[in-house]
């Protein structure tokens, strides 16, 4: 039953992904206060903690194993998956977000807690300061989950996969363009009403790397993000066993991989696609163009029939000028 409700919900939400054209810089309502102090960087990192990482690893086998793939919360973010999500907030104009990679600031969130004026201050002192309490008290730094945290602007990494990365920009970009932020947060987190969001996140990112035309890191984000959202559709169908529904995630992510995979095997004919059609232009302009050597060859006989024609008595001059037109029409020929 979950399996079939997993492959009807994800085939139905999902079915808009990488659709052009792709949208970028949209007209963001962001904070009239900036949230990043002078000369603070965008993107932070935190210092490496081989104990406290090594613990996170462990802890973060569920998701490896959901959605089958080990970078998942490994708490090592390469710099190729820095520069995407870099390349990503500046070419969206998402100036304000932070983006915490494998970091534990607590009293960094709270000051953004308080200084993010573009959320309403009765959402950010109730449903925020929870937010803000739960980022202190059960530190990402061990137990993973990447995720956007709407009421701080920020985005905070432990997984070390571009398409997870530019699935938590897809959240900060559909954020910013809200205008009731806090509203819109608030009703994302109900169950159901939660896939919502979720689908425009990874429509987004995928979209992203189409218009990007970065087609190989496209198939992977089929073959993480697709899974990735069937335990959504999982946890949204069972909100009440925060441990019990491992179990109903473990069946719908079946679905989920296998449509992620099926689309990432488009993607990849499609590029083989286009390559077979480059090479064939290629031969194409190859074939059609005339051989600088040949043109050469066939001047230089041309001047000297004509060399050859004033040098000639007047008897052989019609003569040597229909052999001039005769290799005049050959050269054209070839």
């Amino acid at each position: 039953m979950w399996l079939l409700l997993g492959f009807c919900l994800l085939c139905s939400t999902m079915s808009g992904c990488a659709t052009t054209p792709y949208v970028y810089q949209p007209a963001l309502n962001q904070s009239p206060e900036p949230l990043l102090a002078e000369g603070e960087p965008q993107i932070a990192r935190g210092k490496r903690r081989p104990v406290i990482d090594g613990i996170g690893w462990v802890v973060g086998i569920p998701g490896k194993v959901l959605l089958w793939d080990r970078r998942i919360d490994n708490h090592n973010i390469s710099p190729e998956t820095e520069a995407t999500i870099a390349a990503y907030l500046e070419k969206n104009g998402l100036e304000q977000v932070k983006v915490r990679i494998n970091e534990y600031d607590p009293v960094g969130e709270w000051k953004r807690l308080r200084k993010n004026k573009a959320v309403g201050w009765g959402w950010r002192y109730t449903a925020g300061t929870l937010t803000a309490l739960s980022y202190t008290l059960l530190p990402g730094r061990i137990i993973g989950g990447d995720n956007y945290n709407p009421f701080t602007n920020t985005i905070s990494l432990y997984s070390d996969h571009p398409a997870v990365a530019l699935h938590e920009g897809g959240h900060a970009k559909d954020f910013g363009t809200r205008k009731y932020k806090g509203t819109y947060a608030v009703a994302g987190a109900l169950p159901v009403v939660s896939l919502w969001p979720e689908a425009i996140a990874t429509n987004d990112a995928l979209g992203y790397l189409r218009a990007e035309e970065d087609y190989e890191l496209e198939e992977e984000a089929y073959q993480v993000l697709y899974p990735a959202y069937a335990t959504y559709i999982a946890g949204a169908a069972t909100p009440f066993l925060p441990y019990g529904d491992l179990a109903v995630k473990a069946g719908t992510v079946i679905p989920g991989h296998l449509a992620g995979r099926w689309k990432a095997r488009e993607v990849k004919q499609e590029q083989l696609a286009r390559h077979a059609r480059s090479e064939l232009q290629q031969v194409s302009a190859t074939q059609t163009e005339p051989k600088p050597n040949q043109m050469d060859e066939n001047s230089q006989q041309i001047q000297q029939a004509h060399f050859e024609q004033a040098a000639r008595p007047e008897g052989q001059v019609m003569q040597t000028d229909n052999s001039v037109k005769q290799m005049q029409f050959n050269q054209a020929g070839e």
